[in-house]
């Protein structure tokens, strides 16, 4: 089966902001699981929603094809309606606007990295104990896992377990299995990843293909087929900042994605659903 491609066309935006008309105010009235993505054709909204069809995000994109803006101006969506957000950045500056922000945990060295996904697979299991007794998770603060640069620290992790694992140790990296493991079982937990990367190693296709909404700027052929094969034509390359395709369900959506500063991302952030912006 191939799923469908819709062509672009020039109703696409030029640009979306958070101070354009009505985009604070649409913001204001989705769930706490629904995160705005961008505009497509004539201004119609491409969201996903955690709960019901897109646990994880995949984004990726050749160098300044806008990753890190694509992740921040999603977290500080979740961040506003009362999610916590782990953010793993080796490069350590990458997610400047969330540093400081209640409920944020900041990870900017392999070793807290490594630490930090194997912390995460402890609270997975808390959180499923806690629905087996009480049936459900609505009382638990949803957590999302801001994955930056995640081909290049995923690498590092598997070094860094070559060089701290001693003798009777698993030979693979236990982090990199908390990782597969969170990508498996998340969503029954409320815990989401939002991964910036190509994914070709150390995960396997089994792991991709938890992402059921990918975001692809400036790819090449081959990481579009790689990625999503089932889509039958593959977008001619597109410059334009900010323009992307959402691959999600059946289609392939040609999106303007909304851009947050760095300002403007943490002001929402750390006004969590008061409607106070």
């Amino acid at each position: 089966m191939t799923y469908k491609h819709t062509a672009a066309t020039p109703n696409v935006p030029e640009m979306l902001r958070l101070s354009d008309p009505g985009v604070r105010e649409q913001l204001q009235t989705l769930p706490d699981s629904v995160v705005l993505i961008g505009l497509t054709t004539d201004g119609q909204p491409v969201c996903a929603d955690l709960d019901a069809d897109s646990p994880h995000f995949l984004v990726c994109s050749a160098t300044g094809g806008g990753t890190t803006t694509v992740l921040r101006t999603l977290t500080a969506q979740l961040l506003h309606h009362g999610a916590h957000a782990l953010v793993l950045d080796l490069k350590r500056i990458s997610h400047r606007w969330a540093q400081g922000l209640p409920d944020v945990t900041y990870c900017r060295d392999i070793a807290s990295i490594h630490d930090a996904l194997i912390g995460l697979r402890a609270e997975m299991g808390r959180r499923i104990g806690h629905i087996d007794q009480h049936g459900d998770a609505d009382d638990l603060p949803r957590l999302t896992v801001v994955f930056e640069a995640a081909d290049a620290t995923l690498n590092s992790l598997a070094r860094h377990w070559g060089k701290v694992r001693e003798k009777g140790d698993p030979k693979t990296s236990p982090a990199i299995d908390a990782l597969e493991d969170l990508l498996f079982a998340g969503r029954q937990a409320r815990m989401h990843v939002l991964l910036a990367g190509h994914l070709n190693r150390p995960l396997g296709p089994e792991a991709r293909e938890k992402f059921s909404t990918l975001v692809l700027g400036r790819v090449t052929t081959g990481t579009w087929e790689r990625l999503v094969p089932y889509v039958d034509t593959v977008p001619k390359g597109n410059t334009h900042p900010g323009r992307v395709h959402v691959v999600q369900g059946l289609t392939a959506l040609p999106t303007q994605v909304l851009l947050m500063t760095d300002a403007e991302a943490a002001a929402w952030a750390a006004d969590t659903a008061a409607g106070k912006i």
